[in-house]
């Protein structure tokens, strides 16, 4: 059965974090849907426009996986949506894969309290945010049950292969990370 995804970009996204993602992600075969949060027209962090393919509202059913991409102001709109928070709260209850990178663990995942006794990682300089909460990583992507977290831009790489061992298997992880020479 075909992998599903969605990758949700609010304004002022981290584009390496975002882009990445679907890159990976479709060239593992996953059905990838970029969700513009509120509108289809979504500008990065650096000011790159990122033409989605709908808006989240729209999102009719509901994938195997979410990835939130990290950018401030990014993280912080994505925080602030209501669909973003019921359709994390959603997916997590029927244990489907929850990915966030740089700023999005501790801005998105923590006030939802997704990362709650979980082992996670974030952007250096917000880990003071998992304290009392979440087991902090120095690691560069963590895996912990569903729940899959990263760094930021340099590791948006890793993150997203370690996306595609959990939906679609370890070797076809492992035959993207040769075919796209990525060696960290």
């Amino acid at each position: 059965m075909l992998k599903t995804a969605v990758v949700i970009l609010a304004e002022g996204f981290e584009e390496v974090e975002g882009i990445a993602a679907v890159d990976v992600l479709r060239r593992a075969g996953v059905r990838v849907t970029i969700a513009g949060l509120a509108d289809r027209q979504v500008k990065s962090s650096r000011h790159i426009g990122v033409q989605t393919d709908i808006l989240l509202k729209d999102l009719v059913e509901t994938p195997d996986a979410v990835i939130l991409p990290g950018g401030i102001p990014g993280a912080t709109n994505l925080a602030k949506s209501r669909e973003v928070g019921e359709l994390v709260k959603k997916m997590n209850a029927e244990g489907k894969i929850i990915a966030a990178i740089c700023a999005a663990p501790t801005t998105v995942l923590i006030p939802l309290g997704i990362l709650n006794g979980k082992k996670a990682t974030c952007y250096p300089g917000c880990e003071s945010d998992l304290k009392g909460k979440a087991i902090h990583s120095k690691e560069r992507v963590v895996v912990d049950g569903n729940i899959i977290t990263s760094q930021g831009p340099g590791t948006a790489l890793e993150f997203s292969l370690e996306i595609v061992k959990k939906l679609v298997g370890k070797e076809t992880a492992n035959e993207l990370r040769d075919k796209m020479v990525i060696r960290a």
